[in-house]
This record gives structure tokens, sequence and C-alpha cells, in this order.
């Protein structure tokens, strides 16, 4: 019996840590991972390290690459000169001077012959032969011959290509969704995607063109049924039948989420509700997207704060809050229940009351990840 329950015990601990999500950090040179209650579960030990992706991260130990659990046991011994994150149960490894490819048991992948490999994406790779680029999926089963001349990275489950200057959308098994006949298009969601035509711009819905007059920009959908777009210099917002709802009478606008938007208006920026009223005064320097906790990343001087809904500045603007164009806007204020801020070249996390998560400062700290 007491096999048993220690058993049991031991299959739940396992089950509950590999259920965390771990944050990357480094301090004193060396890199560790904390919990999402800020305590180290592997301790500072290593020169090199990338983040928890499925279960697994790629340490550097001396000069080689290998790969650890959560429990900090190697899983994958290290042999390699280089590795990459795992994605769709495959990662990109380089052993003498050549890429290739390993399953989550260390066991190399024979995939079919390309000039170059590439990582893994929403449960496909791409394949190259000569100018034009084609798709595989984990198994190595090729789901699309390479026909292509560009396939832009996977975004929930969609992406865009190009063949003669002309661009399409496909999805993960290939199927063209939006056909190549558009100088540009924009990320494919919820069923529309914004596109340009000549000198026209608009929506792309069922797989029909509609010509928005006299708008020269429009923002990816995201998560939201309507979109920013740009019409004489000035932005409101549109609906997924290229209607406007929100009249084009602000500087800038950026997405809505949990059902506000920001907009700048005479250099200052504010929030709007779904229905164009200003609910919180343009008054900062610059704002983000509310996250779904209900707090916004808003500047005021060269700082960052965090306003709620009812535009009360809850968390002040002492920080930064990213340093980097390649984050997107959700990963400037909080991702689930804490936000990533430097101070004084220090970073932290903090939670939606403004604490320090357990009282830390690092070198450097990377978003939470699986």
């Amino acid at each position: 019996m007491r096999k048993y329950l220690l058993l049991s015990f031991l299959t739940v601990s396992f089950g509950i840590l590999s259920a965390q999500k771990l944050a990357l950090v480094k301090t004193k040179n060396k890199i560790g991972f904390i919990g999402e209650n800020g305590q180290y579960l592997i301790e500072p030990q290593y020169s090199d390290a990338k983040d928890f992706s499925e279960g697994l991260a790629a340490i550097k130990k001396g000069n080689l690459w290998g790969f650890i659990n959560k429990e900090n046991q190697w899983v994958i011994e290290p042999i390699y000169s280089n590795a990459k994150k795992f994605n769709s149960g495959i990662a990109m490894v380089e052993i003498d001077k050549k890429w290739t490819y390993v399953n989550t048991k260390g066991e190399q992948q024979n995939y079919p012959l390309t000039d170059k490999i590439y990582d893994f994406n929403e449960g496909v790779a791409f394949i190259r032969k000569g100018d034009l680029v084609g798709l595989i999926d984990y198994n190595g089963n090729v789901l699309v011959e390479p026909a292509y001349h560009v396939i832009r990275t996977f975004i929930n489950g969609y992406a865009k290509v190009a063949l003669n200057k002309k661009w399409g959308v496909i999805d993960t098994k290939g199927n063209l969704v939006v056909n190549l006949e558009y100088d540009d298009v924009g990320e494919f969601n919820q069923d529309v995607v914004w596109a340009k035509k000549g000198t026209d711009f608009g929506i792309v819905s069922n797989n029909q063109f509609i010509a928005i007059e006299g708008v020269d920009f429009i923002g990816n959908f995201n998560s939201a049924s309507y979109t920013f777009a740009r019409k004489n210099h000035k932005f409101g917002f549109i609906n997924k039948k290229g209607e406007w709802i929100i009249t084009p009478i602000f500087s800038n606008a950026k997405s809505f989420s949990n059902g506000l938007a920001p907009i700048e208006d005479k250099g200052k920026w504010g929030f709007i509700n779904e229905q164009g009223e200003v609910v919180i005064q343009p008054k900062y320097n610059n704002a983000e997207v509310f996250s779904e906790i209900g707090l916004a990343p808003v500047k005021e001087g060269s700082k960052w704060g965090f306003v709620n809904k009812e535009g009360k500045l809850v968390i002040p603007a002492l920080y930064d809050i990213s340093v980097s164009f390649g984050f997107s806007q959700k990963d400037k204020g909080f991702n689930g229940k804490l936000a990533r801020v430097k101070k004084q070249g220090k970073w932290a996390f903090l939670d939606e009351n403004g604490n320090v998560l357990a009282d830390q400062w690092f070198d450097n700290a990377e978003l939470f990840n699986d």
C-alpha cells in the first residue's frame, strides 16, 4: 500500500510539474528557470539555454547542446553543436556542421531531401528546392511540393504565400484559402483577411475581394470581429464586411481587446469602446492593448505603467516593457497573470497589483512557456 501511495504521489507531482509554465532567467551569468510563483525550479547553473517548449528546453553544457525536462534531467544528451526549440514534437539540431531533425527521444528523422531545413511550426515545416518552397508534416509527408516563392510563418493555422509576386493564403494542409491574385495580404483570421489589389485596399471574405474606397491601410483582425483602418490620414474601425463601424477620426489606433482599443488623438493616447466612445481620455504618450485580466500598458514620459478599464493607473509608470519590436502587442503587457518589466537594467515579473514576483530581479528574463 505504501509503495502504491508513493507511486501515486510521484505520478501526481510529475504531472503537476509538467503542466507548469517556466520562465528562463539569467543572474550572475548563469541561467535557470522559475515557476509562476517566482521560485526556482531549476537553479541558475547553465551558461546558455533556450525557453522550454513542449516540456523540453535546449541546454548548453560545455560546448555542446542537449535537452532537459522540467525536473532538470537530461532527456537528450548534449552531443550537438547547436539546437533549437521543439515544435510539433520535432527540433532542429546541428551535428558535424549539418542541421537535421530529432524527435523528443533524440531519434534522427529522415525527411525528404531539401536544400535547406527549417523549424517546424504548427505541425509543418518548409522544404526548399532551388527558388521554390513547399511543406512537410511532422511525419515527413510532403503536403505541398515546392511550388511557391515565399511561404511565411503559420499563425493560427494559416500562412501567407507568394508566387510570381502575387500573394494568397494557405492552411496547414496546403489548401489555398485565398487565391494568389493580390499584391499583399495580411494575417488570415476570423475567416477574413485584408488585401491589396492594385491601388485598392479591402477585405477578402469567402475568397471574394471587397474594396474599401479611400483606404490605404488595414490592420489584422486578430481575435476581434473588426479592425482598424486608415482613410485620409485618419484611423477608424471596419467590420468583416468592410463597413465602417467607427468613423476614421483618430491619428492612430490599435486592435480591440477586452472591449477596448487604444487610439491616438492630438499626440496623446487613450481608449475607446466598441461604440467609438472615448472611455479613457487621451493623455498618455503611448498605449498597448488590454490583457485578459483587464490591464493595459500606458506610457508616461519614457516609462510604462498599467491602467484598468476604468482608466485608473493601478501600476505606476516606472518600467520598460519591451526592447524588441519582435514582441507582439499582447507580450508587451500581461501574459496570463504576470507582466515582464525592466527597471534600471534589471528584469522582473509584476502581478496585477504591481508586486514584484518573489521580490526577485534578474539580468534577463524571458516569457513563461510550457
